[in-house]
């Protein structure tokens, strides 16, 4: 479900779980653990990348659905856990957002250095509201630190989808590229990155993210309990079964 490539000192993640890469339990256990191995086996920048036109379709709502309460629970953790390596990772981070990255993929990308995506009919968005899901405070807390809070209050409430080019209008991606292009671009940025005085580099990174941290920090601790709560309202789960109803049309 994770593909791991070597381009020398740099090591891109690559999602690869047909059809659409859907982030179920069992992938988001493995980036966590990829990510949180990845400086300790001698990676000195990391890419986290999808398939051609597919970053990934977001969290897997077949398998959401199916959950109770002590699964959701593993599962939301599990997620944050997610968000948690990525903040913490000392080592440079890009994005490669090769394809359609809504929801889950917006959030994660979010929390990377570097976010490149390729230009193309492609989506993005922090969809969550659609499916009646509360936004949690850590993750609207890294939305305003990047976009700043009127574009953050506008995209989360929403939950609108938006393309390519909105996406960097907004400040969600930093860079457009040909579909073809867009590992070899954050290849190249995490290089540029690489190639700078490292240690002073390093150390200045870990400062300039420090905000990011600390707010996901302090609202780690009841963020899984308020999640639950909200996913047992009758409105977030007739959302999800709509939601549902139309991936099986889709199908």
């Amino acid at each position: 479900m994770l593909q791991r490539i070597e381009h020398g000192e740099i090591l891109e993640l690559r999602l690869d779980r047909p059809p659409v890469n859907a982030l179920n339990l069992a992938l988001l256990e493995e980036i966590a653990e990829a990510v949180e191995k990845a400086p300790g086996g001698g990676a000195a920048g990391l890419i986290l990348s999808g398939s051609p036109g597919l970053f990934t379709g977001g969290l897997d709502l077949v398998e959401l659905a199916g959950l109770d309460d002590a699964g959701m629970l593993r599962f939301v953790r599990t997620f944050f856990r997610v968000l948690e390596a990525v903040v913490r990772i000392p080592i440079p981070l890009a994005a490669a957002i090769t394809g359609h990255g809504p929801a889950g993929g917006t959030v994660i990308s979010l929390y990377c250095d570097r976010r490149i995506m390729a230009r193309g009919e492609y989506r993005l968005g922090f969809s969550e509201a659609q499916i009646g899901i509360v936004m949690p405070r850590s993750i609207l807390s890294a939305m305003e630190l990047r976009l700043g809070w009127r574009v953050a209050a506008d995209l989360a409430v929403t939950g609108r989808l938006f393309d390519p080019e909105e996406a960097l209008a907004l400040g969600v991606v930093d860079e457009l590229v040909e579909p073809t292009e867009v590992v070899p671009a954050a290849l190249a940025w995490v290089q540029g990155v690489l190639a700078l005085p490292r240690e002073p580099m390093l150390e200045t990174r870990r400062r300039a993210r420090q905000p990011l941290l600390e707010a996901l920090s302090s609202h780690l601790g009841g963020a899984t309990e308020s999640f639950l709560h909200w996913w047992r309202h009758p409105q977030a789960r007739a959302a999800l079964e709509a939601a549902l109803a139309r991936l099986k049309g889709d199908g």
